[in-house]
């Protein structure tokens, strides 16, 4: 984190011209035995072209809403910062009613379909597959995302003092993301660069969000986001936590 770095998206752009090959979030199903490991630029250019499918074909910018009714996923990080990146407000687990946009993972299609804006469907398939058959009234992410562009660049600044994310019922700005990842970071156990959280936190409310994305991005470390870590023994978890040299652990 520089001392210039005032929303999310500023803290990933410091990440990646400080070490753009550092790991920086790697992702278990334990449902399913995915495993996915991003990188801070591979990371960073799925925020690039997300970030551009929202502003772009979305036509969303600062202040609309984004419902994201999505689990703790590594596509779920990408759509945080991604929404930063633009300005838009990330309303985790949000009323699509009353949302500009929704984002909906395969479980929550229906209720997303309230949303009267732009809909958004990921299949959350393994290595970011998409659906067999696109659902009715959305677009398929894993369809649209390969041919947006690289490079991001937002039509108007963001404001780090305007809401950006909004979770539990709490809003913050970006600002505030900042400052409050920085802030509880060493409670986490995180002491800067090369610490490395494991994390099965669900991604509805601060705390999970917190341990699960902002604060190993604000002290330059990595996350290790588990999904269903409940399946794991324990002896496969002590496996896990010494094979990706994880430093700390929520859950």
């Amino acid at each position: 984190m520089n001392a210039t770095d005032r929303t999310p998206a500023d803290l990933l752009r410091s990440a990646l011209a400080a070490e753009p090959g550092r790991p920086l979030v790697t992702f278990y199903d334990d449902a399913t035995g995915e495993r996915v490991e991003l990188s801070v630029a591979t990371f960073a250019n799925w925020v690039a072209k997300t970030a551009n499918l929202l502003q772009g074909d979305l036509s969303a910018g600062p202040g609309d809403r984004v419902a994201l009714l999505l689990p703790a996923h590594w596509q779920t990080a990408v759509w945080l910062l991604a929404c930063a990146s633009v300005g838009a407000v990330a309303d985790v687990a949000g009323d699509p009613a009353s949302a500009d946009v929704v984002v909906s993972g395969p479980d929550s299609l229906e209720a997303a379909r309230a949303c009267r804006g732009e809909r958004v469907a990921l299949a959350l398939r393994p290595l970011g597959g998409r659906f067999p058959q696109t659902p009715s009234g959305f677009v398929d992410y894993a369809v649209e995302v390969p041919s947006q562009g690289d490079r991001f660049a937002p039509f108007a600044p963001v404001d780090p003092e305007e809401p950006a994310l909004i979770v539990a019922g709490a809003e913050f700005s970006g600002a505030e993301i900042v400052e409050r990842a920085s802030a509880q970071a060493p409670s986490l156990d995180l002491t800067g660069p090369g610490s490395r959280l494991l994390s099965a936190l669900p991604y509805d409310t601060w705390e999970g969000l917190s341990a699960g994305l902002y604060a190993p991005l604000a002290v330059g470390g990595s996350v290790v986001l588990c999904r269903h870590l409940d399946r794991l023994d324990e002896e496969s978890l002590a496996k896990r936590i010494e094979s990706e040299r994880v430093t700390a652990l929520r859950r």
